[in-house]
C-alpha cells in the first residue's frame, strides 16, 4: 500500500535522512521505532507532503505521491496523527471531530464515522460538549486519533501517540491502535517507545541517525542482540 524508496530529507544544508527505504502493506501495522532524533517524524512528514525530500520516491498503491501537495494526499485516504496532538484548544470536542470530516466525500458520511469514533473512544462522547484544551492528556490523544479517523483513512500513520502518557493509558492507547487495524485500517505507527511498539506490530523498521540500520518481524527485532542492549537495556 505504501513504499518509500531511498528518501533523502535536509533542513537547509543538514541532511536529516539518508536513504530510507520501507514499505507497507494493506492490512499491517507497521512500526517506525528509534531513539528521539532518529528521523521518524521527519520520515512521515515527508509522507504527507509537509515536508519536501530532495531524492527518492514515495508511492501509495504504485500512484508517486512524492510531488503531491498535502491536501492532495489527504485525499488519498493518507491520514496523520502529529506528535503532540494539534488540537484546537478552544473549540470543542465536537467541534474538532467535525474538522476531521473537512472533505467532501468525508462530510457526506460524518455521522457513520462520529458513531464509529464514540464506539472507540467513549469518553469523546461523555465529552463533546468540553473544550479540548481542558481534555486530559489521555482524552486529548483519543480526540487526535478520533479526528483522524473522521477523514476514514485508508492508512492512518501515528507519531508518537504515547508521548507524554502513563504507562497505563499507553497500555490502553495500543489496545485500541491495535483494534482500528482490526477494522481494516492499514496503520503506521512511529514510536520510541520500542517495546510497546514493537509487542503491538506485526513488522518493524529500526532508524537510527536517518537511516533504517534493521528491519523484520517485530518478534524477530525484539530478540536482536543490538535492539535489546541499546533500546531495552538487557
Amino acid at each position: 500500500m505504501l513504499k518509500v524508496e531511498n528518501l533523502d530529507v535536509f533542513y537547509g544544508d543538514m541532511q536529516a535522512l539518508w536513504d530510507v527505504s520501507f514499505e507497507v502493506s494493506e492490512g499491517e501495522l507497521v512500526t517506525l521505532v528509534g531513539a528521539n532524533g532518529a528521523g521518524k517524524t521527519t520520515t512521515i512528514n515527508a509522507i504527507s507532503g509537509l515536508l519536501r525530500h530532495k531524492t527518492g520516491k514515495i508511492f501509495f498503491k504504485d500512484t508517486p505521491i512524492h510531488e503531491l501537495d498535502p491536501h492532495e494526499i489527504t485525499a488519498l485516504g493518507i491520514i496523520q496523527v502529529p506528535e503532540g496532538r494539534k488540537l484546537w484548544p478552544n473549540l470543542t470536542v465536537l467541534e474538532n471531530l467535525e474538522l476531521g470530516a473537512y472533505l467532501k466525500i468525508n462530510r457526506k458520511e460524518k455521522n457513520e464515522n462520529m458513531s464509529r469514533v464514540y464506539d472507540l473512544f467513549p469518553r469523546l462522547k461523555e465529552r463533546e460538549s468540553q473544550l479540548a484544551g481542558t481534555l486530559s492528556g489521555g482524552e486529548q490523544q483519543m480526540l487526535a486519533i478520533g479526528r483522524a479517523l473522521m477523514s476514514r483513512p485508508e492508512i492512518l500513520m501515528l507519531d508518537e501517540p504515547s508521548l507524554g502518557l502513563a504507562p497505563i493509558l499507553v497500555k490502553d492507547l495500543f489496545k485500541i491502535i491495535r483494534r482500528i487495524n482490526q477494522q481494516g485500517v492499514t496503520v503506521l505507527l512511529v514510536e520510541q517507545n520500542l517495546r510497546y511498539a514493537l509487542e503491538n506490530s506485526t513488522r518493524g523498521y529500526v532508524l537510527e541517525t536517518g537511516k533504517v540500520t534493521l528491519a523484520g518481524s517485530s518478534a524477530e527485532l525484539l530478540e536482536n542482540p543490538h535492539v535489546k542492549k541499546a533500546y531495552l537495556g538487557i
